[in-house]
């Protein structure tokens, strides 16, 4: 076997831990919705992910502010749009609108949902590292798209790559 030296700037590709999701966050009559794959469960019981999400983001002002969003995980089926939301700012730009994508009404926050994903997660933020950006956010409410069977998702591997994952294999396992 033989390997070579792999660029620093690029280890993220390598150990990308989720689907890409769509956070959409509200704040008076402000919403923005942003793409982001910087997240990770850390807690079964009550579920709770940890994300991070860079003060230069809109989202993260509404998300500081509301201390609540939404985790929308979209499917291959949408990827143009979800690519779409990630290369645009909402301080900008309505991106409902603009990507045609559907408001969906939560109801355990005042974020809104976006419904052409597969599911969506209710949050509300529990906890913060500021120094990392890091938000750690309770879901108290998920709506899965029961007509869905192995989702295909999408993982960014950097650089407008994306992996999609969708087959679901079963091997013996005592893990959760």
């Amino acid at each position: 076997m033989s390997k070579s030296d792999f660029p620093l700037k690029d280890v993220y590709g390598l150990l990308e831990t989720g689907p890409v999701v769509l956070i959409s966050t509200a704040w008076e009559k402000k919403e923005s919705i942003m793409a982001q794959s910087w997240h990770t469960m850390i807690e079964f019981e009550p579920p709770i992910v940890a994300c991070v999400i860079s003060s230069l983001n809109y989202s993260h002002e509404l998300l500081d502010k509301s201390g609540e969003c939404a985790i929308n995980i979209p499917t291959l089926e949408i990827g143009e749009k979800v690519a779409a939301c990630g290369n645009a700012s909402g301080r900008e730009v309505d991106k409902f609108k603009a990507f045609s994508l559907t408001r969906g009404r939560a109801e355990k926050i005042s974020a809104p949902l976006v419904m052409e994903c597969h599911a969506n997660l209710e949050c509300k933020v529990v906890d913060r590292m500021e120094k990392y950006e890091l938000f750690f956010l309770e879901v108290v409410k998920a709506h899965v798209d029961i007509s869905v069977h192995d989702p295909k998702t999408l993982h960014h591997r950097g650089y407008g790559a994306f992996m999609v994952a969708g087959e679901t294999v079963r091997l013996e396992s005592e893990m959760r």
